[in-house]
């Protein structure tokens, strides 16, 4: 990895000034010629460059095992971003600035003698671009590999204690374990070299513009606080709907399913921001403490009656955008007989004073009609002496999209101009580009931004973690004993299998049409 000295300095940085004050550091990817790179991280960071956020000394280092020169790696890295990056084209000027403060380094993750001359590299870079020797290491790797890194960051001393003035920061892709018990393994083996203030285990949904709103709209406007428990809110769903299938994942996600790689996550993760009490205070533990009191107040799901509260489905061939394509056993690396789920529905409860007897409903899928991730706070109707509002119709749904075309909408009812009393539903609809006239940044953005600057509230904590695993592990062990006999359940294109219907209609409701 040669370096020149050319320190990148960020031309923007004095015009737009953020609120956080990333210090000068090295972000050093693990995994750096995977997908992920080059899709988001790499994007991220020159958009985060172009607005201002990046330190102004600041380098960004690729570890991988692939054969590459820098100058290779940077050209890979330009023809992602000029694909990837939400700010299009890509400015020339800036990039080529930008360019020279990225590079390369080639080792196998558990060679000795490829961390050593990680070490004297990034001296070097400390010693060329004034990053002062602060460190974020990014894992962005099978996790499998976790420990192995962790192990030689360790051994090799890249990673400081907390007493230094410098800092060494460790980022961990998902899934942090794969069950309860190995989310417990892998907890413990962090926390052999690391401190829990350096650990950040990133979750880029909570990333997401609309979900870090969510505290805003519940807390800054009492309209909603007020109405937001048990006395007026009939239930919640959350919908996570992909229309795409596994693609070229499938060796991945045959060790995953849709259970571990979204439910345990990102949509636990919703259910806590949408049903946490106040936090004393916007800091990161304070916001995380109640997070961790939803989690702990789910009710365990009942062993005898599994399938009552959780359907899991597997997609076949069909149709999507009028498209035909195939079944999840037939893509790519996915075994003939596979019985890993590619969609899941929850019904949950929430056993505390604010939540009791309140049901959520949860759904996540792939090759699903369209792609959506909505959360939908279904509010009880009103007495019906007046109006007939139905009794199978929720009247008043606030809809929050968390993708696409961020926003939401509030539905009400309204009475139809004429001399009836007939009512239509009507919406009251924002969405954030409309309004701010920009696009949303992009979730990695602000988690590498939030990092580099010390933030962890929009990461998870080990509780966190272990309490999410805690409820779902019982389920992923119900699964794995109980095969299930008519995969796959669901056509492609199609909202999911039957008993996903039946699961919500078993207690008079339906699921929202997205």
């Amino acid at each position: 990895m040669s370096i020149k000295r050319s320190a990148f300095v960020n031309p923007l940085l004095e015009q737009t000034p953020s609120t956080k004050t990333p210090d000068p550091c090295i972000l050093v990817i693990f995994g750096a010629t995977g997908d992920l790179t080059a899709r988001k991280l790499l994007p991220a960071l020159y958009n985060l460059a172009r607005e201002g956020q990046l330190p102004p000394h600041f380098a960004c280092v690729g570890f991988a095992r692939r054969e590459k020169t820098n100058e290779m790696f940077r050209s890979e890295m330009l023809d992602a971003v000029s694909k990837y990056s939400r700010v299009k084209p890509v400015d020339k000027s800036l990039w080529e600035q930008f360019s020279q403060c990225v590079f390369y380094h080639q080792s196998e993750f558990d060679d000795d003698s490829g961390y050593e001359s990680l070490k004297k590299s990034l001296a070097e870079l400390d010693r060329t671009l004034g990053t002062k020797g602060n460190r974020v290491f990014y894992l962005s790797t099978a996790p499998s590999y976790f420990p192995v890194i962790g192990e030689k960051l360790s051994q090799h001393k890249l990673i400081y204690p907390i007493t230094d003035q410098k800092w060494s920061r460790v980022i961990f892709e998902k899934p942090f374990g794969r069950d309860l018990t190995s989310a417990i393994e892998l907890q413990q083996h962090v926390e052999s070299y690391l401190d829990e203030s350096q650990i950040y285990r990133i979750d880029h949904y909570l990333g997401k513009e609309t979900v870090q709103n969510l505290l805003a709209l519940r807390f800054s406007n009492s309209i909603f606080e007020s109405l937001w428990n048990k006395n007026h809110i009939d239930h919640v769903q959350i919908t996570f709907a992909e229309e795409i299938g596994i693609g070229t994942r499938g060796k991945l996600w045959e060790e995953a399913g849709m259970l571990r790689d979204v439910v345990q996550n990102h949509i636990m993760q919703l259910v806590t921001l949408v049903a946490m009490e106040p936090p004393i205070n916007l800091k990161a533990n304070s916001i995380r403490d109640e997070k961790v009191k939803v989690l702990e107040s789910i009710r365990p799901f009942p062993h005898n009656h599994f399938d009552r509260f959780a359907v899991r489905g597997q997609y076949g061939p069909g149709y999507v955008d009028g498209k035909e394509v195939i079944g999840y056993r037939q893509e790519e690396n996915v075994a003939r007989h596979s019985m890993v789920e590619t969609y899941v529905a929850l019904r949950l409860f929430i056993d505390n004073w604010r939540w009791d007897g309140v049901p959520f409903y949860l759904r996540a899928g792939k090759r699903m009609p369209k792609r959506a991730t909505q959360i939908d706070i279904a509010f009880k109707n009103a007495p019906g002496v007046l109006f007939n509002t139905g009794n199978n119709t929720i009247s008043n749904v606030l809809a929050i999209r968390v993708q696409p075309n961020e926003g939401m909408s509030l539905k009400m009812n309204c009475k139809v101009p004429g001399p009836d009393n007939a009512l239509q539903p009507v919406k009251m609809d924002f969405q954030y580009g409309n309004f701010f006239g920009t696009t949303p940044p992009e979730a990695y953005e602000r988690l590498i931004c939030d990092c580099m600057a010390g933030d962890s509230t929009l990461f998870a904590r080990s509780d966190e973690v272990l309490a999410s695993w805690r409820l779902l592990t019982p389920i992923l062990e119900h699964w794995h004993n109980e095969h299930p006999k008519d995969f796959p359940n669901y056509q492609s294109g199609s909202w999911g299998p039957e008993q996903a219907q039946k699961l919500i209609e078993h207690d008079a409701r339906k699921w929202r049409i997205l």
